[in-house]
């Protein structure tokens, strides 16, 4: 089975909207406005024309997935939702293929961070953590175990090593690399010092490009 994957379009938004819908309907993780929230999100300012992907089986539509734009404290993050896969398509690694190609296109521009609110047995396979381990509290009873988060510190690892030569891409916050899970780059780099180290001391150098 050949899974293509591509940008979703104007002409794409009826047929999706059926799709999220049918999807959801003997979901576990459903509330029945799956389909109205993706309606409303493309609306929005959040939403991101390049993370609204479909996915096509012989050229007939098998799943869609949207990224947009979220707020942790501070910091801009993606917040993924929905996933859906028509039930036909369920099980072929459809879903899979949406947030591997999501996640790829995401990094590319500039975002370290996805965030789902879904099956907690389903998206650790893709990376996710749970939330709290990175300090995140979700206010509505019952959804902490749910609430997940992925690190792109391998996509920055291997940004750095595409710069090993001209060494002209740095990322700042060395205390919070590690919190972060974005300890890959310490692969390939080290935090920026120039003072007196200790035995105990981790990852230090004067030509470190953490920052």
């Amino acid at each position: 089975m050949k899974i293509e994957i591509r940008q979703e379009t104007k002409k794409d938004e009826a047929a999706v909207y059926d799709l999220i819908m049918e999807a959801f309907a003997a979901a576990e993780h459903a509330d029945g406005n799956e389909q109205d929230l993706a309606a409303a999100l493309r609306k929005g300012s959040s939403f991101i024309p390049e993370l609204s992907l479909v996915a096509e089986v012989d050229h007939r539509l098998a799943g869609h997935i949207l990224f947009t734009r979220a707020k942790v404290g501070e910091d801009e993050v993606l917040a993924l939702a929905p996933l859906s896969v028509k039930p036909q398509y369920q099980r072929q690694g459809i879903g899979t293929a949406l947030i591997r190609e999501g996640h790829r296109l995401a990094g590319g521009m500039g975002f370290s961070y996805s965030l789902v609110l879904g099956s907690e047995t389903y998206y650790p396979k893709m990376g996710y953590v749970p939330a709290a381990e990175y300090g995140i509290e979700v206010p509505k009873p019952g959804a902490v175990e749910a609430q997940d988060m992925v690190e792109l510190g391998g996509f920055v690892r291997d940004i750095f090593k595409l710069n090993e030569e001209s060494k002209n891409f740095r990322i700042f916050g060395p205390d919070e690399t590690m919190s972060n899970r974005l300890g890959k780059v310490f692969e390939v780099t080290n935090r920026d010092w120039n003072s007196e180290k200790y035995d105990t001391d981790e990852f230090l150098a004067a030509d470190g490009r953490v920052m």
